[in-house]
């Protein structure tokens, strides 16, 4: 068990995703200046208006983009090892929380599935005709790769976050990517007739 500094926010960080950070709040500005003076990590934790989650990623700072007169600074952070919060503590000016890794039951996920929710992910980028990044060749975490690179919304990318199987994530993220291209090809259709038609939806 380790003392990790808390980041709560309305987002997720998946392993091996890279989002930017404004650090504005001087709580935050001492736990970034601390990470970045001890190369530490710290705890990045999805929180809406029903509370903090209890399993969150680890991020260590790969870039700091700019730091301000005033101590804000606008970095790039990457996700790292999954936690659970088992106890947050007291006596910082950050939230501070004792936690435990999450580890996976199993590690590897059949190469069949593998290869379908690639094709599937390619799909997806040929309906939407959109430039996106392959995934690391042989990734152990295909599932948090290809979910970074699509945009499920929070709540979807936390139930990733927590399940504790590489075939169950795959899985999961196979029915999303096939629905995401099912609603940009029912859009495309829906727009297309209604070009045709000369008139909108709703109209007569």
């Amino acid at each position: 068990m380790a003392q990790l500094g808390l980041f709560p926010l309305e987002a997720v960080l998946l392993p091996s995703e890279r989002v930017p950070l404004h650090i504005f709040e001087l709580r935050y500005q001492e736990l970034i200046v601390e990470c970045l003076q001890d190369q530490r990590e710290f705890g990045f934790l999805f929180e809406d208006d029903e509370g903090p989650r209890k399993i969150g990623t680890r991020a260590k700072v790969v870039d700091v983009v700019d730091r301000f007169d005033d101590g804000r600074l606008n970095i790039v952070v990457e996700g790292g090892e999954r936690f659970r919060v088992v106890r947050e503590t007291a006596g910082r000016t950050f939230r501070t929380a004792e936690v435990e890794a999450v580890v996976d039951s199993d590690s590897n996920a059949e190469p069949s599935l593998r290869d379908r929710v690639l094709e599937l992910y390619r799909g997806l980028r040929r309906v939407a005709d959109v430039e996106l990044d392959e995934p690391s060749e042989g990734s152990v975490v295909l599932s948090f790769e290809l979910a970074a690179r699509v945009d499920f919304g929070a709540q979807r990318k936390q139930d990733l976050l927590e399940l504790q199987s590489e075939r169950a994530r795959l899985r999961v993220l196979a029915s999303l990517l096939e629905r995401a291209s099912e609603a940009i090809t029912l859009e495309r259709a829906v727009a297309e007739a209604a070009s045709r038609n000369g008139h909108g939806l709703g109209r007569t």
